[in-house]
C-alpha cells in the first residue's frame, strides 16, 4: 500500500490514440536544487492547454500530461536563493504545461528562473485573470508603446477581440487613452463591444480582405493580431504610415503572403511577440504594469470560473470556438 503524501492533477491520458482527461492523485517529487515548489492556488485556461488535451505533438511529446500554461499560488519548499518558503509567485511561460507538468494540479515543481515574485497589491486570482492571455496582450502593448505607437497617431485594431489576448488588449489600450477597433470574425453585440472597452468592430470581409491588392486603402494606425495568416496580412496592408502591428498567434495561419509595400512605402513595422522566453526583466516589468498604472477592473461577464471536475467541460467549449473572454481554475 502506497502511504506516500499525494496532489490532485488534471490528466491527459492516451489510450488507443485517443486522448482524454481525468483527475489523478499524483506523488511528490524530490525538490532538487534550483527548484521550487509551489502549493497552486489559481490556474487559467488558455489555448496550448486545449491543443495539448487533444494531444496536439506541437504543444505536448509525450502522455500521460498535466496541462496548465500558467499557475500562481505560494512557494512550498524552495532550493534556490532567490525564493522563499511562503513567498507569493507566478509562473508563466517557459516549458510550463507544454512538455512540463503544469498549473492543473495542486502542486507544480518548478526552475527557479521560470517563477516571477508577485506584485505586492496583485492576488493569485487576479494574476490568473490575466495569465499567458493577459500577459501577452499586456507585451504587445508594451512593443507598440516602445515602437513609437501614439493615440493621437489613430485607431488600433485588435483582432480576435472577444478572445482572451483580444479583450484583455482592447481594455489596456483603452485604458491608455487608444481608440479600439474590434474585429472578429462576425460582428458582435454592441453590448459586448463596449464592455471590452473599442468604440467600433469590423468583421472579417474588413479585416481579412480577400481582393489580393498589395496595398489596401489606410484604415488605422496599428494593429495587436493573434490570427496570423492573410488576417495579419490585411492589418499590415491597411496600416497608416510609421504605424506598428504586432503578431502572436497563428491561429488563421502560419503563412505571410505578401509584398514588402506596406514596409518600405508607408513604414509599418511589424513587431513579434514571445511571451513564452520573454527575457524575466521585461517579464517583470509587465507584470509590475498589470498591477498597477494598467491595472483592469474586469467585468464578471468576461470571466468564467471552473475546477479540476469543471475544467474538460471548458476545454471543449475551446475546442469548439466558443469560448469568450477567461476562464480561471481554482485549485
Amino acid at each position: 500500500m502506497n502511504n506516500k503524501p499525494t496532489f490532485k492533477a488534471f490528466r491527459i491520458k492516451e489510450i488507443d490514440g485517443k486522448y482524454h482527461g481525468e483527475i489523478e492523485n499524483l506523488c511528490f517529487d524530490t525538490v532538487a536544487p534550483g527548484e521550487v515548489l509551489v502549493k497552486v492556488q489559481y490556474s487559467s485556461l488558455n489555448y496550448k492547454d486545449a491543443l495539448s488535451s487533444i494531444g496536439n505533438k506541437g504543444v505536448t511529446r509525450k502522455y500521460p500530461h498535466t496541462p496548465g500554461i500558467d499557475a500562481a499560488g505560494t512557494v512550498e519548499v524552495s532550493e534556490s536563493d532567490l525564493f522563499k518558503t511562503g513567498d507569493r509567485v507566478i509562473v508563466t511561460s517557459y516549458d510550463l504545461g507544454m512538455n512540463h507538468p503544469g498549473g492543473f494540479a495542486e502542486y507544480i515543481k518548478v526552475p527557479a528562473a521560470w517563477v516571477v515574485p508577485m506584485p505586492d497589491n496583485m492576488t493569485a486570482k487576479e494574476a490568473m485573470t490575466y495569465g499567458t492571455a493577459g500577459f501577452t496582450a499586456a507585451l504587445s502593448v508594451y512593443r507598440l508603446l516602445n515602437n513609437g505607437q501614439k493615440p493621437e497617431m489613430g485607431p488600433i485594431v485588435v483582432t480576435g477581440a472577444l478572445g482572451g489576448v483580444g479583450n484583455i488588449a482592447c481594455q489596456i489600450l483603452n485604458k491608455l487613452g487608444f481608440e479600439v477597433i474590434a474585429a472578429n470574425y462576425e460582428l458582435a453585440e454592441e453590448s459586448e463591444i463596449k464592455r471590452i472597452g473599442a468604440t467600433t468592430q469590423i468583421d472579417c470581409s474588413v479585416s481579412d480582405d480577400l481582393s489580393g491588392r498589395p496595398m489596401l486603402k489606410t484604415q488605422w494606425a496599428g494593429a495587436i493580431d493573434v490570427v496570423g495568416g492573410n488576417t495579419l496580412t490585411t492589418m499590415l496592408k491597411g496600416c497608416k504610415p510609421l504605424g506598428n502591428v504586432t503578431t502572436c498567434g497563428n491561429i488563421g495561419s502560419g503563412d505571410l503572403t505578401m509584398t514588402v509595400y506596406p514596409f518600405i512605402l508607408r513604414g509599418v513595422s511589424l513587431l513579434g511577440i514571445d511571451s513564452q522566453n520573454c527575457p524575466m526583466e521585461i517579464r517583470r516589468q509587465i507584470w509590475d504594469n498589470l498591477a498597477n498604472e494598467w491595472r483592469l477592473d474586469f467585468d464578471p461577464a468576461l470571466i468564467k470560473k471552473a475546477s479540476l471536475e469543471t475544467l474538460q467541460a471548458h476545454i471543449d467549449r475551446m475546442l469548439e470556438k466558443k469560448s469568450k473572454g477567461r476562464v480561471i481554475v481554482k485549485l
